[in-house]
């Protein structure tokens, strides 16, 4: 039966329109390393056990616990999503010798970089979930003070890699090749722009200035990089989950291993938080719900992350990609599409630059979207009245959203400026905001690798559970190989000119490129 027929999706749909007016009651749930502000959401007693009967009918115990215990998750591809294992104290005994020894094995690394003075410079070549995870961590914590200069080249584009290795010492800089098959285009098209510049620039042995993270051992070896210069990754862990593994290289490099570890502790709390904490108060399972409310019930069709701190600027990409990339599909297990209004379009960007570039449509558009707020209570920096400033603002764009504006009070306003009655009700048609828009405001004490762990794991539970709520899976990605399969037809066709079946407007720019007649 399609979701959208079942009993528990109707009664989840007549509690939703049926909870009275957001923010008429305070709704904060406490969780790891963060507070979860749901205040601006729908919500009644009635909703909430609509709620529980959506994820008994949709069979969530039994998902989350095959989630932790490595069966089935990704079950398109037959195997486990496993990310979970990757930062538990002790991981499950199937992984746990293998988990440990990675780990330990990317710290030894590290320790003797340290102590033999080693690579005053980074380079990561990765792209997508080899890329973004430890983007956002070194980006966001690097206030701390930072080992090394750490840089990221991710695109195909040379541009993207000669900006990346512009002013850096080839001498002393690490080159690590992040690609969880081995076969991604962009790291090794960008690997071997940095092999040439190492030896352009007079290394002896480049390959000895080259690491890989990888779950293909044996390409990597046959690339010629050394044994002990190559960190695996496995096929249980999606490469858009796998921050938690290898991958973090550079962060361990550059913010140390003692953040790395941190990193990895705030994860796992989460993770025992949505193991165990009640539904009615499970961050994750809630922040969930109250986006299948607002896609799939009230039909808002995207989702805007805007952190209130500069640092947690690369979060929004990261979370387009765990977002849209996990739930931009619609077919459900035996195939059938879900019915229902599934992930949808994430986007935004760090306050207060966001509320001078999109916060107009927010606030007047006759939809608007929703909005998830990141707030930290305190700064790393001595400027009290900045962050003061950048609270109110936070708070004050998130109550404004919530309350709007009526008619009657534009109409006072404008009156007290305007002399000319009728000049005054024109004004207060511009000054009306409908308001009742839904928010989240997610709140960090401090942001540390303990609490960015938190609230990392936080999506990710998030993504998962609306997954199990809408039956689709959120660990493939088919339309992603799609487009990589047919790019490597093009790509021959470029490089032989032998022509194949094409639509009119791709067959005319391979032909006006490679200057066919």
């Amino acid at each position: 039966m399609p979701l959208s027929n079942s009993p528990a999706w109707q009664q989840f749909i007549a509690a939703t329109l049926a909870a009275p007016r957001r923010g008429e009651q305070l709704r904060v749930l406490n969780a790891p390393g963060l507070r979860l502000d749901l205040s601006a959401q729908a919500y009644s007693p009635d909703l909430q056990k609509a709620e529980a009967a959506l994820l008994e009918q949709q069979g969530f115990d039994a998902a989350r616990a095959c989630l932790f215990d490595g069966g089935n998750a990704n079950w398109t591809e037959q195997r486990a999503a496993w990310h979970t294992a990757l930062r538990a104290p002790q991981p499950p005994a199937r992984v746990a010798k293998a988990v440990l020894a990675e780990r330990e094995r990317m710290r030894e690394f590290v320790r003797q970089a340290d102590a033999a003075g080693r690579y005053g410079s980074v380079l990561h070549l990765g792209i997508g979930g080899s890329d973004w995870g430890p983007r956002l961590v070194t980006r966001a914590l690097r206030h701390g003070g930072a080992r090394r200069e750490v840089r990221f080249a991710s695109n195909v584009d040379s541009h993207s890699v000669a900006d990346a290795m512009s002013r850096l010492d080839p001498h002393d800089t690490l080159v690590i090749v992040a690609s969880k098959s081995f076969t991604t285009t962009e790291p090794l098209a960008n690997a071997e722009v940095a092999m040439n510049w190492l030896r352009d620039a007079g290394v002896a042995d480049p390959i000895k200035q080259v690491v890989a993270v990888t779950a293909n051992v044996e390409a990597a070896l046959n690339l010629g990089i050394l044994p002990d210069h190559i960190f695996q990754i496995w096929d249980w862990v999606g490469g858009r989950y796998s921050l938690w593994s290898a991958i973090s290289l550079p962060v361990a490099l550059a913010l140390g291993t003692d953040a790395f570890d941190q990193l990895l502790a705030g994860a796992a709390a989460m993770d025992e938080h949505f193991r165990t904490a009640p539904i009615e108060e499970n961050a994750p399972v809630q922040l969930a719900l109250a986006g299948v409310v607002n896609r799939s019930v009230l039909g808002y069709d995207s989702l805007v992350i805007a952190p209130y701190d500069s640092r947690l600027y690369h979060i929004v990409p990261w979370a387009q990609q765990l977002e849209m990339e996990s739930l931009g599909k619609v077919a459900t297990a035996d195939g059938s599409p879900a019915g229902v209004p599934t992930g949808p379009a994430v986007w935004g960007m760090s306050g207060t630059d966001c509320q001078h570039t999109f916060f107009q449509w927010l606030h007047q558009d006759t939809r608007g979207a929703p909005v998830d707020f990141i707030l930290c209570e305190k700064p790393d920096h001595a400027y009290a009245r900045h962050h003061e400033l950048l609270i109110a603002n936070c708070l004050a764009q998130r109550s404004a959203l919530l309350r709007g504006k009526s008619f009657e009070e534009a109409l006072a306003e404008t009156s007290a400026i305007e002399s000319d009655p009728g000049r005054a009700r024109l004004l207060a048609q511009h000054r009306v905001h409908p308001g009742g828009r839904p928010s989240s405001l997610i709140v960090l004490p401090h942001l540390e690798a303990y609490t960015l762990g938190a609230l990392l794991a936080l999506y990710e539970h998030k993504v998962f559970t609306q997954g199990v709520v809408w039956g689709i899976n959120p660990f493939d990605q088919w339309g992603v190989e799609f487009g990589k399969a047919l790019a490597k037809g093009i790509m021959h066709e470029l490089n032989s000119q032998q022509a194949s079946r094409q639509d009119p407007s791709t067959r005319y720019w391979i032909d006006a490129i490679t200057r066919r007649p």
